[in-house]
């Protein structure tokens, strides 16, 4: 009996040094005017998380990413848009020439955060845990280009991820299914 007990607290002891699973909603970001943002603020919203760049082929996206926005904002749906400069160097800019950008060409009213890494050795935590959530294509975690999207329920679980080529509208069939 004392044995078992001995090996119980090792066992405790080996395990306490281990984080507890994270959740989305334990996550923060710093937002493009630098203020941080709790994840917890999108409980029970529907979440598309795309990573953005403003020089990029894909960039045109951004306009039915609003539309989609503008569409099911109303009924608990939120886009966030967090820029990454990793692909091509396609994201230059600063914080503030990144929101205008956006909103002279796009009319981009969805939030956008700061300019964060998706790859690599300091990858944003935020991106570290839907990486692992929502693998891409043939089980690789890395992000293939700008524009990829994480879609996210109202339980703050990752549903899918899609693609740098699916664009937006493609996505709002996924997206109704989620909000009814």
């Amino acid at each position: 009996m004392h044995k078992l007990f001995l090996v119980l607290i090792l066992i405790i002891t080996l395990n306490a040094g281990e984080p507890m699973k994270q959740s989305f909603y334990d996550l923060e970001a710093i937002n493009i005017k630098g203020e941080t943002i709790s994840m917890s603020q999108y409980k029970n919203k529907v979440l598309l998380i795309v990573n953005v760049a403003s020089e990029c082929g894909f960039t045109p996206q951004y306009e039915g990413l609003e539309k989609l926005y503008k569409k099911y904002h109303n009924e608990g749906f939120e886009i966030l848009g967090f820029p990454c400069n990793q692909f091509g160097g396609q994201e230059p800019k600063s914080e503030g020439e990144i929101q205008n950008f956006c909103k002279v060409n796009f009319g981009v009213t969805f939030p956008l955060f700061s300019k964060i890494d998706v790859n690599g050795e300091h990858t944003h935590p935020l991106y570290a845990f839907l990486k692992k959530e929502a693998t891409g294509f043939l089980g690789s975690e890395s992000i293939k280009w700008n524009f990829t999207k994480f879609l996210i329920n109202k339980e703050g679980k990752v549903v899918d991820r899609y693609g740098s080529a699916t664009k937006p509208e493609k996505i709002e069939e996924d997206i109704k299914k989620l909000l009814n």
